[in-house]
C-alpha cells in the first residue's frame, strides 16, 4: 500500500509535506507508510489519504490489470 501511495503522490508531483497538509495526515505517517516501517493504518487516514491525492482507497490496494 504504502508504495503505491508514494507512487501516486510523486504522479501528483506532490511533497510529503504537501500531502500532510491536503490530507490532515501527519508526515512521519506518511513517511512510516511509504518506507514500509508501518504497514497498518486506519480506514479513516487512508480515505484522507486517497481524497488528497484525487484517487480512490481501492486504487490504492488494487492495480488495474488491463
Amino acid at each position: 500500500m504504502g508504495y503505491k501511495i508514494k507512487e501516486i503522490r510523486n504522479e501528483k508531483h506532490m511533497t510529503q509535506m504537501e500531502l500532510a497538509e491536503k490530507s490532515g495526515v501527519s508526515r512521519t505517517i506518511i513517511a512510516q507508510l511509504e518506507s514500509g516501517k508501518r504497514t497498518q493504518t486506519t480506514t479513516k487516514t487512508l480515505i484522507k489519504l486517497a481524497s488528497a491525492l484525487g484517487t480512490t482507497v481501492d486504487n490504492i490496494f488494487f492495480n488495474s490489470c488491463v
